[in-house]
């Protein structure tokens, strides 16, 4: 054989093995520090998110603020994958164990969450009290959840 076919052929298995390994890694499953420390970041990035929509609202930026409910309503339905069983402890989490025992209604509530977000976007320009609008359809939620579903600091 000549060495030029042989250099291709050891180029073209060294190509798919590598292929193969990063293959693996990529599609590997998220650590449990992982996941707990992704669905800590995606409530407080919802928490932070809020308080800019509060703020856009009260100075009638609504455009900017309802971009930032759909997104929050989104950040809702993706925390739905965040408590797999064998995350509910370690790595500091704040999530009680009554998550798992009530599943279903914890569920529930991050759903309902990102309905009324999703509820929001379309009555926040035509309400009158937006305070009031934000207290019922947004930070009740929260409330909600972390007064049953969270450690009190």
């Amino acid at each position: 054989m000549n060495l030029k076919y042989i250099t291709i052929i050891f180029k073209y298995i060294f190509f798919i093995l590598a292929l193969i390994t990063f293959s693996f890694t990529a599609n590997s499953e998220p650590s449990v520090e992982e996941i707990i420390k992704g669905r800590k970041a995606l409530f407080s990035k919802n928490y932070s998110t809020a308080k800019k929509v509060q703020t856009f609202a009260s100075k009638g930026d609504f455009e900017k603020a309802k971009s930032l409910m759909i997104e929050m309503s989104e950040n809702y339905k993706t925390l739905l994958e965040y408590f797999p069983e064998n995350t509910k402890e370690g790595f500091k989490t704040e999530a009680l164990a009554l998550i798992w025992e009530e599943k279903d209604e914890f569920n529930f509530l991050m759903k309902k969450s990102s309905n009324d977000m999703n509820t929001l976007v379309s009555v926040i320009e035509n309400t009158d009290d937006i305070r009031g609008t934000l207290g019922k359809l947004m930070w009740s939620n929260c409330k909600a959840c972390h007064s049953k579903y969270r450690e009190e600091h």
